[in-house]
């Protein structure tokens, strides 16, 4: 069965970063609708507004009023933003940070922000808002009428699953988690916030992409392993390492709950039938 395309407004300035969004989402379930960037981007999106399914937006592409101004209409969208990983919210609780370096990475953090929103239950800014709200930007006749819940995030994509992938995708996609975690344990304990979405980041791309746990734990044990070198080198102490654990530990309980949560609600539990063991003195 064909996987549903949806079609994301883009809202990138620059060319080559719009051109590599354009390339590593070609043949998906993405279809992303070129802007002007010397157009108004909220006119754009108001005339694009019955077919745009969520937003891809460079940060800086857009002024701050522009976030306000979806608020304050209810137009929001599934969002990815492409830029530095913070612990600034810009759009709505529902937002996909991705680093420019980590493009690999993007139809998944497309998956994570759709499945994110529709998971939300995040009402409208106002009543007002709400009845302002044409009927097509309406979620029950926009992404659950088009695409379903269940099939973005009970259903992942397989042909995309890391161990599914062409050896050189597969490369590239382990190189990016690779400087995600390690973007990941830099600002592990600097700054929660960052590393809270960093977290995020990381654990969506590996859960749409079925990243087994060995090879988390190996990308982790590599990356202690080089830091523990350069440390050495410069004659440091290295013996603070061993509490990146608990950063390991943490990514693994945020893959955990997204797994939790990727059972359907109404699929009873059944438990294991007992096998009968015949009694050898019958």
């Amino acid at each position: 069965m064909p996987q549903p395309v949806l079609n994301i407004l883009s809202l990138i300035q620059t060319p080559a970063l719009a051109e590599a969004c354009v390339q590593w989402l070609k043949g998906g379930r993405y279809h992303l609708v070129p802007t002007d960037p010397d157009a108004e981007p909220l006119a754009q999106l108001e005339r694009h507004r019955e077919d745009v399914d969520g937003l891809l937006l460079e940060e800086g592409a857009v002024g701050a009023g522009f976030f306000g101004i979806l608020h304050e209409r209810g137009l929001e969208l599934p969002a990815v933003l492409i830029g530095p990983v913070s612990g600034d919210v810009l759009f709505h609780g529902a937002e996909v940070r991705l680093p420019p370096d980590q493009l690999e990475q993007l139809s998944y953090s497309l998956d994570a922000a759709v499945s994110r929103f529709l998971r939300s239950h995040t009402p409208p800014a106002s009543n007002e808002a709400q009845a302002a709200t044409p009927d097509g930007w309406k979620l029950s006749n926009r992404l659950n009428g088009r695409l379903g819940y269940l099939s973005v995030y009970y259903k992942r994509d397989p042909s995309r699953f890391l161990r599914n992938l062409e050896a050189e995708e597969r490369d590239e996609l382990l190189n990016s988690l690779r400087r995600s975690y390690r973007d990941l344990l830099i600002s592990y304990f600097k700054n929660p916030a960052t590393a809270n979405l960093a977290i995020e980041s990381f654990v969506n791309t590996a859960f749409f992409a079925d990243l087994p746990i060995t090879k988390m734990v190996e990308i982790h044990v590599n990356l202690i392993e080089e830091f523990w070198k350069q440390l050495m080198l410069k004659g440091q102490k290295n013996d603070f390492l061993q509490d990146y654990r608990l950063a390991l530990l943490d990514v693994m309980a945020h893959l955990c709950e997204m797994y939790r949560r990727s059972i359907p609600p109404d699929v009873p539990i059944v438990p294991a039938p007992i096998p009968e063991v015949s009694s050898p003195f019958a």
